[in-house]
């Protein structure tokens, strides 16, 4: 009996201390909450602004696109209007994300003012391989975005990294992670576009209503 009510007694006091535990936990997540989202506030602006350099503020103009994944997943995102220093739009930027080797890839890409060509990207958050998979956040990947259409792109293990195509010059010994900046590029780039076209703020390219032209005939 001794035994029941000590046991009783040790529950009461694991039970009380979990509760406080948790309640403490919540309080000071509470209390941070409003500045780590303000951090990561800053943090998605430093990023737009470094990808386009002319660029003074940004705003959310389209909120809530959903683009489609495997297996029937559905990811949102929301499309950053960017402004110069006179309030005349130049491009628009949004985060995008995908699997990478080690764990999820986030980026932040932007795009011109037409959705023809890419500014290009930054990490906004990543945890691939130190020394490896990493080195998408150096300038030898990065700097092959810049200029490159806004369409469908190709990872080449081999080519001129200097060349502005839609062929994308692998980093030797992170094949992976290099495959999935492009797949993310590849998987949200349509979808952004067609958002904004239907809000008005593209029109089709030549090329792409070549190819829409062709879709109806068949």
């Amino acid at each position: 009996m001794l035994k029941i009510k000590h046991f009783i007694q040790q529950s009461w006091l694991l039970i009380a201390a979990s509760f406080l535990f948790g309640l403490l936990i919540a309080v000071t997540n509470a209390g941070l909450d409003e500045r780590i989202k303000q951090n990561e506030k800053d943090k998605l602006n430093d990023l737009m602004k470094a990808l386009v350099t002319d660029a003074n503020d940004f705003k959310i103009e389209i909120e809530g696109v959903q683009i489609p994944g495997k297996r029937g997943r559905v990811t949102e995102t929301d499309i950053y209007k960017v402004l110069d220093d006179d309030g005349n739009r130049i491009g628009f930027a949004f985060v995008a994300v995908g699997p990478g080797f080690a764990d999820k890839i986030k980026l932040v890409i932007a795009v011109d003012d037409r959705c023809e060509k890419f500014f290009g990207f930054k990490v906004l958050s990543s945890n691939e391989t130190p020394g490896f998979g990493d080195k998408i956040k150096e300038d030898y990947l990065g700097e092959q975005f810049k200029g490159a259409p806004a369409g469908e792109l190709e990872l080449v293990k081999a080519g001129k990294v200097e060349e502005v195509d839609s062929k994308i010059v692998a980093i030797s010994g992170a094949t992976v992670s290099s495959e999935a900046v492009v797949k993310i590029f590849n998987t949200y780039i349509d979808r952004v576009r067609e958002q904004l076209q239907a809000k008005g703020f593209i029109h089709a390219t030549k090329a792409l209503r070549h190819e829409e032209n062709k879709s109806e005939l068949k």
